[in-house]
């Protein structure tokens, strides 16, 4: 029999999957003998049947009994209890985490009676009522679907007639009368009074908090963060402990170390007579951590005697959420923390000077996606710039966008191709699309705790919060300036969210400095960020199994691969080099009536095509280069169909003389023409169509080779056929290309050898891999042809169609063309590289399409035993260090 409610002295941190982050961390702090408020917790198995049938288990209902009895008997108070109540929180806890994303209800066992009961508790009618307008606005959002901005414009007129704009200077019977207010509120709009009954209020908390893991912000945060959706939340059910008691009472959020650079010292929020929600939403503004020293130096001390104790427990950043109850300390949370990408390379090399941690754990605490956003540029420090305010910097980066002031607009914005700024008093969880939306966000309220700072940390975006010298008008969409700036929507501003400065109009941008050290411009030790970056991407190639080479097609674009870290480039697409002015000649080509003028076209291309070779070989001196022998349809090299047709019809309805190069050209688009092109007279299908075309491009490649042999060089070629679906094709190419090398290497004197194999990127290629290893000496998925080909997807006509609709329906968690689809497309690899190799065991076999560089993607191609990885040499790094993660990962799970 499934045992649903787990004590928090019956749990521990590594229960995650049962127990969710928040409740295995609870528990895991009670064993430590930590000041936790005693509780209980509602596993994820029974929210997962609640999902699945729309009711509890029906177990549930007397072990949530038995235990809140034991919480009672710990508390010596019952629930509700009229003249001395104990009060609950009842709180969501996913296994990962998922901040202000899901709901939470404080205060539950207040009514109309146990209110004055809780005033006698506390001696304080102030902190009662208060409580219970909390409970109220709360509940009534959360579990009654009641709008709350109606509970936050009765607050706003009880402030307006008491002539303030602070909560602190509301009495008792201020909130007395917003308490009937708020219920006016609840009844007016549910139909239904404010239920009186302590474990009815409980029981249907227990249900809003399972129903929250599938309302809409937090299914879009599963779907941004990547988080299964089958998971399924637990609940926290925690005795109340009060941080609006007074000003010795007060709530605060603590980081141990600097969440946004990874510095060390003392972080966090402190917020007297508050509760823990005034910090997380930044509805007020909150006083630096430091500042409990001179508030309560003994509640400060043991705080940071506990934030070392956690530290060092759980070997890395922790996010602690706490409350100060008439000078007791309470710790309500903790969790590793979320930071942002800078902060976890310096946090993960410090934690192993400090010999908390080895270099392959450090290796795993950081990832490709954080890499790759450190490569993004920054503000040029030397640009000249109109500084409109300085704040809290939340979330570095340099983000540079049109201001709007609410989700919705961000959403439409972005939607139509333009960069914007959400600008807001604080944000809330409803704003999660608009966060999603934007390059950066700004807030006039909140810290580095508030919810814009945690959530735009976790998702990687530039934020700028506590502008509190901003005066932001949502009613007239415009925000202005301490000195008067007016900014409307539309406007462009510019946040530094690594300085916290905003700016006027755009700043230009400048490369990071971890991408000038990839370029071999910073030294490792240049600052403490590339020094930390330095370290980890070295070990991580100590560790890789994987190969990482580049997708180039240019001498540039070579040399700085080759400075990334590329080992060789992996795709090098000579289609490419038929452009510009040589298309001219392909149109010569492709007009050619006869072998004779084919042929003069050609030996026109052969000198262009070997210089190319030879700067691509020469930059990639002494590693291998795979060349792919020219892949689209010829009609790519015409003038389109539709603007040739045009030009003729408009000069005959002028009576003027049709250009008879012009009709050529359309005769030849139209017997070229196909109605799908892609599954058309492409790749191998094209050489074996047009004599001569690849023997030019072999033979360009080998006199190449040739000549830097001669230099003095070591070129290493390989020659890839694209798009073979029969080993018949490859081995009429192959044999032709073995003649062509032979036939240079004895024109020139020197040995020139090339290896020659194919893409796979055709099913059938796939499924009859052994019979094309008899012809090929190496494999390289071509995965963006191979994904359209086995979903039926034309890439881009589905991409905007319906592939967002998809992703809301659950059918896709992500793109297949952004991560490798491992059940489909995955399992042809497989096939391939296992029916390859058995024929041939030494088949060099790697992948060259987007996903590459893609992290999952290349944990797939090691999962599978490819040779290497090949992507665009922006994202080489980025390769090289989840090549790394891979094999730290795999080495782990074989010792398990």
């Amino acid at each position: 029999m499934p045992k649903y409610v787990y004590d928090f002295t019956e749990g521990n941190r590594d229960m995650k999957d049962l127990l969710g982050g928040k409740g295995a961390n609870l528990a895991e702090m009670t064993n430590l003998g930590l000041p936790v408020p005693p509780g209980f917790t509602i596993t994820t198995e029974a929210c997962r049947v609640y999902l699945a049938t729309g009711e509890p288990p029906a177990e549930l209902d007397a072990e949530v009994s038995e235990h809140l009895a034991r919480l009672e008997q710990a508390m010596g108070r019952k629930l509700g209890d009229p003249d001395d109540p104990l009060l609950v929180s009842v709180r969501s806890g996913a296994k990962f985490s998922m901040p202000g994303m899901m709901d939470t209800v404080l205060n539950i066992g207040l009514n109309d009676a146990s209110v004055n009961g809780l005033a006698k508790q506390g001696g304080n009618e102030r902190f009662a009522w208060d409580s219970y307008r909390r409970l109220l606005s709360m509940f009534g959002k959360t579990v009654l679907g009641v709008d709350g901005e109606l509970f936050e414009h009765a607050l706003d007129e009880a402030k307006k007639a008491k002539g303030t704009t602070s909560d602190l200077d509301l009495d008792a019977e201020d909130f007395q009368r917003l308490v009937e207010v708020y219920k006016g509120i609840i009844r007016e709009h549910t139909g239904r009074e404010f239920p009186q009954d302590p474990r009815e209020q409980l029981n249907l908390a227990i249900r809003a908090v399972f129903d929250s893991w599938n309302g809409e912000r937090a299914r879009l945060y599963r779907r941004q963060e990547r988080i299964p959706a089958d998971l399924g939340t637990a609940v926290n059910v925690v005795a109340m402990v009060f941080g609006n008691m007074g000003l010795d009472s007060g709530t605060g959020v603590a980081f141990t170390r600097d969440p946004g650079s990874g510095d060390q010292g003392i972080y966090g929020d402190y917020l007297q007579n508050a509760q823990g929600e005034d910090v997380v939403a930044g509805i007020r503004n909150t006083v630096p951590l430091t500042e409990l020293e001179h508030i309560n130096k003994q509640a400060y001390d043991q705080l940071l005697d506990i934030m070392s104790t956690l530290e060092k427990h759980y070997k890395d950043l922790c996010d602690i959420e706490f409350t100060i109850e008439r000078g007791k300390l309470w710790m309500l949370q903790t969790r590793v923390g979320k930071r942002t990408a800078a902060a976890a390379f310096r946090i993960a090399t410090q934690l192993v000077d400090e010999g908390l941690i080895d270099m392959d754990e450090a290796l795993q605490r950081v990832s490709g996606a954080q890499l790759a956003q450190l490569m993004f540029p920054r503000f040029d420090e030397k640009a000249e710039k109109r500084e409109i305010t300085r704040a809290v910097n939340a979330s570095p980066g340099a983000a540079v966008g049109k201001a709007v002031f609410d989700s919705a607009t961000a959403a439409e914005y972005a939607a139509r191709g333009e960069r914007v700024i959400l600008v807001r008093r604080e944000t809330n969880p409803d704003d999660l699309p608009g966060m999603i939306a934007a390059q950066g966000i700004l807030t006039a309220r909140g810290g580095k705790t508030s919810h814009a700072a945690v959530v735009a940390r976790g998702m990687g975006k530039t934020c700028v919060s506590g502008a509190e010298k901003l005066e932001i008008d949502l009613r007239n969409r415009r925000f202005t300036g301490p000195n008067g700036e007016v900014v409307n929507e539309g406007d462009v501003i510019s946040i530094d969210g690594t300085s916290g400065v905003v700016y006027l109009g755009e700043v230009p941008v400048v490369p990071s400095p971890v991408v000038e050290y990839f370029e071999g411009k910073l030294a490792p030790d240049a600052d403490p960020l590339v020094a930390a970056v330095h370290r980890i991407i070295t070990h991580a190639d100590s560790r890789r199994r994987l190969g990482v080479e580049a997708n180039a097609d240019t001498p540039e674009d070579a040399a700085r691969a080759r400075r990334f870290g590329a080992e060789g480039i992996g795709l090098c697409r000579t289609e490419h080099m038929f452009l510009g002015d040589r298309r001219k000649v392909v149109e010569r080509l492709i007009l050619a009536r006869g072998e004779e003028e084919q042929q003069a076209a050609l030996a026109e291309l052969l000198p262009l095509q070997r210089e190319d070779f030879i700067g691509i070989f020469e930059a990639m001196d002494g590693l291998p280069v795979t060349v792919r022998l020219i892949d689209p349809p010829l009609h790519e090299f015409l003038p389109d169909l539709t603007d040739l047709s045009v030009r003729i019809a408009v000069a005959q309805a002028k009576g003027e003389s049709v250009d008879p190069h012009d009709q050529e050209l359309l005769d030849a688009v139209r017997r070229l023409h196909e109605q799908n092109p892609m599954l058309g007279l492409r790749g191998v299908r094209l050489g074996l169509v047009i004599p001569g075309l690849f023997a030019l491009q072999v033979r360009a490649i080998a006199e190449a080779s040739a000549e830097l042999i001669k230099r003095g060089k070591n070129p290493h070629p390989e020659i890839m056929v694209p798009l073979v679906g029969a080993v018949q094709e490859l081995e009429i190419v192959r044999e032709e290309a073995e003649e062509i090398l032979k036939t240079v290497s004895k024109e020139k004197g020197v040995d020139v050898h090339a290896l020659i194999g194919t893409m796979i990127e055709v099913p059938r290629a796939a499924l009859t891999a052994g019979q094309i290893a008899e012809a090929a000496e190496f494999f390289s998925f071509g995965t963006n042809d191979l994904t359209q080909m086995t979903w039926g997807f034309s890439r881009d006509d589905v991409e905007g169609a319906f592939f967002g609709r998809y992703m809301d329906l659950g059918i896709f968690g992500v793109s297949p063309f952004e991560t490798l689809d491992r059940e489909g497309v995955g399992r042809l690899v497989r096939i391939a590289v296992e029916e390859g190799r058995a024929t041939r065991p030494n088949l060099k076999i790697g992948i060259c399409g987007e996903h590459g560089g893609d992290p999952d993607s290349v944990h797939f191609c090691h999962e599978v035993g490819l040779d290497y990885v090949s992507c665009s040499p922006f994202r080489v790094p980025v390769a090289r260090l989840e090549a790394g993660r891979a094999a730290v990962e795999s080495a782990g799970s074989d010792t398990r």
